[in-house]
């Protein structure tokens, strides 16, 4: 083993053409933790500009206006590979506190994949890259059981990834992750939210577990002025502390997505992440529609209550911060929503589409 160098894990290589067809970016910014303060709380305050990185997109798709979705697709025979990346962010933060690893690859895999998925793709193999400082080899496999976990979660395979070693760059004990899936989805079934989706279909939504892998920002920065450790007791459930809470691993959604897609044909597939269903929602929907999405219509978690009110964090940051305990938004024809609702019965309608644009919460 070569120490303080990148060392790959990965040996398989593919000699296949790169046509390029559409291509996914979204900036979520990874912010540390400010200093305290009694005022209102922001995912701004907290160090993650979304604007910021709204901006950002705005010129690569200069350079590139395929840019945009929550996957790339490329043209494979009578199929598209369908690739997706993302990390975990600041969530690596409260696991390195808690010394509590075997979670965290979990989120990894779920970042990626549940992305390919609002495209249909059927998740084949993934990669990850591990970046440490000082490597210690307990803790990447904990990390990596996780990765497995999540990859046996999505019916894929881990087919490799890579570890770098980089003395000086990292403090100690901290390490952070990327990931990559890569699936597939016959031509004729590839989900086109900005083709099919018209005024009048509804959106149905899946729960999460938790806050899931963004956001953790702004939690870190409500735990630090609110003076609440990771081991206190959760005040809405006494078996819990905080930091199980927030550790809850991000939902995969692979096997339902695809059996709803299978079974009943999904019009469009909103992952939601950073930027919340504000920001995520009309990455699918067409020009002239917006959407209508019924305050109180899923099912809320206490802690996102706890964190809205301790943080004194305005609503419309909270929406467009924190998933809110919807973590997957599907979007199908009216005559569809009992279909779903037989295969997915924990699934529940949260709005429908509208002329107009944007999202409003009514």
């Amino acid at each position: 083993m070569q120490l303080s160098s990148v060392q790959p894990r990965l040996q398989a290589k593919s000699n296949q053409p790169k046509p390029f067809v559409a291509a996914s970016r979204k900036v979520v910014a990874r912010a540390a933790v400010l200093g305290s303060g009694n005022e209102q709380l922001t995912y701004k305050k907290s160090g993650v500009d979304i604007d910021a990185g709204d901006e950002l997109v705005k010129r690569i798709q200069k350079l590139n206006p395929t840019i945009g979705g929550f996957g790339g697709i490329v043209p494979f025979g009578d199929s598209y590979l369908v690739a997706g990346t993302d990390g975990v962010g600041t969530k690596l933060k409260l696991a390195i506190d808690l010394k509590k690893h075997d979670t965290v690859g979990i989120d990894l895999v779920a970042m990626s994949v549940n992305d390919i998925i609002t495209l249909g793709a059927k998740p084949m193999f993934f990669l990850d890259y591990y970046a440490t400082g000082k490597l210690d080899v307990d803790t990447a496999e904990q990390v990596i059981k996780g990765i497995v976990n999540g990859c046996n979660q999505s019916d894929c395979i881990l087919l490799g990834g890579e570890t770098a070693e980089m003395p000086g760059f990292y403090k100690h004990g901290e390490y952070d992750l990327a990931g990559f899936a890569v699936g597939s989805v016959k031509k004729e079934k590839l989900i086109d939210g900005k083709k099919d989706i018209k005024a009048g279909d509804v959106l149905l939504g899946l729960s999460s577990s938790g806050v899931h892998s963004n956001g953790f920002s702004l939690v870190r920065k409500i735990l630090e002025v609110s003076g609440t450790s990771l081991e206190s007791q959760a005040p809405w459930d006494s078996k819990t502390t905080f930091g199980e809470a927030l550790l809850a691993p991000t939902v995969i959604y692979v096997r339902k997505a695809l059996e709803l897609h299978e079974k009943v044909g999904l019009k469009g597939v909103v992952h939601i992440t950073g930027g919340g269903m504000t920001e995520n929602i009309p990455r699918i929907i067409p020009k002239g529609l917006g959407v209508n999405i019924k305050v109180g219509s899923w099912p809320e978690l206490e802690l996102f209550k706890w964190l809205e009110k301790t943080g004194n964090v305005p609503v419309d940051d909270m929406r467009r911060t924190f998933n809110l305990g919807v973590g997957l938004v599907l979007v199908v024809d009216r005559a569809q929503v009992d279909a779903v609702k037989a295969i997915a019965p924990d699934a529940f309608v949260l709005g429908e589409i509208v002329a107009g644009d944007g999202v409003k919460y009514v």
